[in-house]
């Protein structure tokens, strides 16, 4: 029978898996928060501010979605290195 002490599938909080959360949740919070983005001034290159902010935060979302898979695949190896290691002296 196999050891149930040792569970590889728990969940673990780790300051890398905050800021993992935090790169996907940056984009919902800055496009919910409607007030800080609801003005016409000012303009970039006569676009109203409206739509250059979200215009702007499609380009940042996208390096934060890019950061945070990066950043999960670290973690994720660092997991299987882990969980390597710790079998073998097993």
């Amino acid at each position: 029978m196999s050891d149930t002490s040792d569970v590889t599938g728990a969940a673990v909080v780790t300051p890398l898996r905050v800021v993992i959360a935090l790169c996907l949740i940056a984009p919902f919070v800055a496009m919910l928060w409607v007030g800080s983005y609801a003005r016409t001034d000012p303009e970039f290159s006569g676009i109203p501010f409206f739509y250059w902010y979200q215009m702007l935060w499609v380009v940042i979302s996208t390096a934060l979605t890019m950061t945070a898979y990066k950043l999960w695949q670290r973690d994720q190896r660092a997991r299987a290195a882990a969980r390597r290691s710790g079998g073998a002296s097993k």
